[in-house]
């Protein structure tokens, strides 16, 4: 079992600032394109995508040929993405892998006021990490665009003010994983919290405090084709 981790960009360490050069552009061309705004931040931007795409993994790495580190799954409507802090007097590589997948039916979920009380954190949280329970598989369809293969019986249960336990079924045969997404109050837009391994259907979500009342769904989902690469060198 894994504790889940919530999508987020891992931390490159800063060693060092210099003063600002002028800022360079990436000599490669294509759908992903980069900008060296500082000598230690890179901004990446790329055409949106109305082919019906689900959301975009942007990925790094220190060399061409990786391995490739996700930096974070991106709605469809986002487009830009800075990564910021990075190390001086070193070269990035960065792609896209556009993911596409049918989603449950989402459930609105609203946790009680208030923090942990003393009883929650002293109480065992053996629900918290990612599960693959085979009571909730069924014979599993390849997934596309009409839908098929949608995870069924979403469910989620509040276990304290900080946590809620989702569950569901996985009826897809080919998907490469599986993305929680919440709605915030507020927000119109779903955003992938939490990336999980194929055949999970099961697991623990401590939130954050803007997430006292929000909208969630599982996504089933593939890869689709990758984007060009671009390369960057950051300053001194």
């Amino acid at each position: 079992m894994r504790i889940p981790v919530r999508v987020a960009a891992p931390t490159v360490l800063l060693l060092a600032l210099s003063a600002c050069p002028a800022p360079q552009t990436a000599d490669e061309s294509g759908e992903l394109r980069a900008r060296l705004t500082s000598p230690t931040d890179i901004d990446l931007n790329w055409q949106g995508d109305d082919s019906g795409v689900s959301g975009q993994a942007l990925e790094f790495a220190t060399e061409r040929s990786g391995p490739y580190t996700v930096l974070q799954y991106l709605p469809p409507s986002t487009t830009t993405y800075r990564h910021p802090d990075l190390i001086p007097n070193t070269t990035f590589f960065y792609r896209l892998r556009p993911f596409h997948g049918p989603v449950s039916a989402p459930l609105t979920v609203s946790l009680p006021e208030g923090e942990l009380t003393q009883a929650d954190e002293e109480s065992s949280h053996d629900w918290l990490p990612a599960r693959k329970d085979p009571g909730r598989v069924v014979p599993g369809r390849p997934l596309g665009k009409s839908g098929a293969g949608a995870p069924s019986d979403f469910n989620a249960v509040v276990k304290h003010a900080n946590g809620i336990l989702f569950t569901w079924t996985d009826c897809a045969s080919d998907e490469a994983g599986f993305l929680l997404e919440a709605r915030r109050r507020g927000s119109s837009e779903y955003e992938p919290l939490v990336v999980l391994d194929p055949d999970v259907n099961s697991t623990g979500l401590i939130t954050l405090p803007e997430e006292k009342q929000a909208s969630y769904r599982v996504r089933a989902f593939t890869y689709g084709e990758l984007s060009n690469v671009v390369r960057l060198t950051t300053g001194e």
